[in-house]
């Protein structure tokens, strides 16, 4: 079965690894790293981290590896606490 990539997957491809972040028919892009912005850069009071983003053209998708997804990571490790109330609003 061909993999499809989704937003959010953690993938492997060639040397690299990382999530991804950005999917349209033709390409999608896989976050490799995030680096804090300094104050004195264009944006920086809006948008605190530069991503560092790896372009994967659709006909190179067969060559990568799916890992996991974000979302099954977190219900995965999230345990609510014993004998917590429930929220109300």
């Amino acid at each position: 079965m061909h993999y499809i990539p989704k937003v959010d997957d953690y993938v492997k491809w060639r040397d690299h690894e990382g999530w991804v972040y950005f999917k349209c028919d033709e390409s999608i892009s896989i976050e490799i790293g995030v680096k804090d912005k300094s104050c004195r850069e264009h944006g920086a009071r809006h948008h605190k981290k530069n991503h560092i983003l790896l372009v994967c053209q659709y006909f190179q998708w067969h060559e990568l590896e799916y890992v996991k997804n974000r979302r099954e990571s977190i219900e995965d490790t999230y345990k609510s606490q014993e004998n917590r109330y429930l929220d109300t609003q």
